[in-house]
């Protein structure tokens, strides 16, 4: 039986990832800490690790039968795979945030705003549903310094507890989404793999049990 190619993303995701792994018998105890990019189980898995933005990409293309991705990426890229589960853990949200001292003036109805992020089509279409003029500025990383060095007015990015926000000035103006972490599948695996299918009856399982320790 062909292995289950399966891609764990690496960062905020991956602590929650790999507990739930281990939870459903699919990474054994010590793997955790295996550098490897590719790591071949003797259940029959195979682990990708990759940046959660190429989570959907493996997944889409069939590189990997599954994923583990967070929904702000599923609602940015809009990739044709299937969103099967949510998984509970890596709770966060999408806002925008402003500058403390200038946001009254700058969230006003009709005025352009230029906001940093990593979230362009995200962005976008919240702004244009809102019916606010807006002007998208693509960072990579470090988002919150656009606005304190003139490149932007405000940000989109993801926040857990506001801390980042509050420690470079910024307030929140309005939540555009939330997101946790998510199973994705293939659409030719699911139909075709009984390894894909046997995945996610373990974790829905697991998860109708309520168990704490795959949430975060």
């Amino acid at each position: 039986m062909k292995a289950l190619a399966l891609a764990v993303p690496t960062g905020r995701l991956r602590d929650g990832a790999e507990r739930l792994l281990r939870t459903v018998g699919l990474l054994p105890d010590g793997l955790a800490a295996d550098r490897r990019l590719l790591v071949e189980t003797s259940g029959g898995a195979r682990i990708l690790s990759v940046k959660p933005a190429d989570v959907l990409t493996y997944v889409e293309q069939g590189a990997a039968d599954a994923g583990i991705v967070g929904r702000d990426m599923i609602l940015e890229q809009a990739r044709d795979v299937y969103e099967l589960l949510d998984l509970g853990f890596g709770g966060c949200r999408a806002v925008v945030a402003l500058p403390a001292a200038r946001a009254a003036g700058l969230w006003q109805p009709g005025r352009v705003v230029r906001i940093a992020t990593q979230y362009p089509r995200l962005t976008a279409r919240y702004f244009e549903a809102a019916g606010r003029p807006v002007e998208v500025v693509v960072v990579s990383g470090t988002v919150e310094l656009a606005p304190l060095v003139g490149l932007a007015d405000g940000v989109v990015d993801l926040v857990v507890t506001g801390r980042t926000l509050r420690d470079n000035h910024l307030v929140e103006v309005a939540e555009i989404a939330r997101s946790t972490a998510r199973l994705v599948v293939n659409r030719s695996s699911l139909s075709r793999s009984p390894r894909v299918a046997d995945l996610v009856e373990r974790v829905r399982a697991h998860l109708a049990e309520g168990e704490p320790s795959v949430r975060v």
